[in-house]
């Protein structure tokens, strides 16, 4: 049987989701647990992979099971033997041609941060501090320029590694909050570390320091090196995965293009 699992985690004692040698990894995590339950190994297979640091809201992985158990078990034997930064939220039997990262249609993310010169200790690894102020609503329209199909190179890390860079976003926007901003994003697929550099570009818009006019052009340069800024890892969230399209459609438009991932590097 194939079992979908939905989840959450507190990203900040973690080295990342992906399985490290000798770190403390989301994925080890479950691992872990299978391992123990099936008394051989079994491999999780995630929507997303997140980074050090990074938190999820929405979460999911699949894996494969001979265990004749009902959701609601697995769902209390994970919860049971979990750390306290990880939550299991629903557990369901789907079909065993699914598959969590390539039958993903889109992903949201969201970026927090607050204004103070002053340090929020009980945010520290949740919240992203910006000590100065900001103009929000020029973050904002400088945000627009990032929606439609372009190729991000200017906007991940050097360390991408897949070939097509091309993504296609369908929201993006920075919102006010009562004690700072957020940045939410939704799109087909992200490349390594590219809302981070997104946000730090947009602070820097929102300091007067870079325009959102020159958003278009630095797309068309493909050149990292315009972009040299990387917003830190522990503002960010993994907020929605979308796996129907339907969903998806619903909340952007009939107009939105779908990629079919079992045959796209756009994830």
């Amino acid at each position: 049987m194939r079992m979908l699992v939905k989840i959450s985690y507190h990203g900040g004692q973690f080295m990342g989701f992906q399985i490290q040698h000798h770190e403390r990894t989301v994925q080890y995590e479950f691992e872990r647990i299978l391992k123990r339950m099936h008394q051989t190994f079994v491999r999780i297979h995630p929507s997303s992979r997140t980074d050090k640091g990074v938190h999820a809201i929405e979460q999911y992985f699949h894996f494969d099971t001979p265990l004749n158990i009902k959701p609601d078990k697995w769902e209390y034997a994970f919860n049971s033997a979990l750390p306290k930064d990880i939550h299991v939220q629903s557990v369901e039997q789907i079909d065993e041609d699914f598959h969590c990262r390539y039958d993903c249609v889109g992903k949201k993310y969201r970026y927090k941060v607050y204004i103070d010169p002053e340090r929020h200790v009980f945010e520290h690894d949740t919240k992203v501090q910006q000590k100065k102020p900001v103009d929000i609503d020029l973050m904002n329209q400088a945000a627009q320029h990032f929606i439609g199909t372009h190729d991000f190179t200017s906007f991940c890390s050097q360390k991408t590694e897949v070939q097509n860079k091309e993504r296609t976003i369908y929201q993006s926007e920075v919102v006010e909050t009562d004690d700072g901003f957020e940045f939410i994003v939704t799109g087909s697929g992200f490349l390594y570390n590219m809302v981070r550099v997104m946000v730090a570009y947009l602070i820097l818009v929102g300091e007067g320091k870079r325009s959102g006019d020159d958003i278009h052009q630095l797309l068309e340069e493909k050149d990292r090196n315009k972009v040299p800024h990387t917003a830190p890892a522990h503002g960010l969230y993994l907020e929605k995965i979308y796996l129907d399209k339907a969903e998806l459609i619903k909340e952007f438009g009939n107009d939105i293009k779908i990629y079919n991932k079992k045959s796209s590097e756009n994830v």
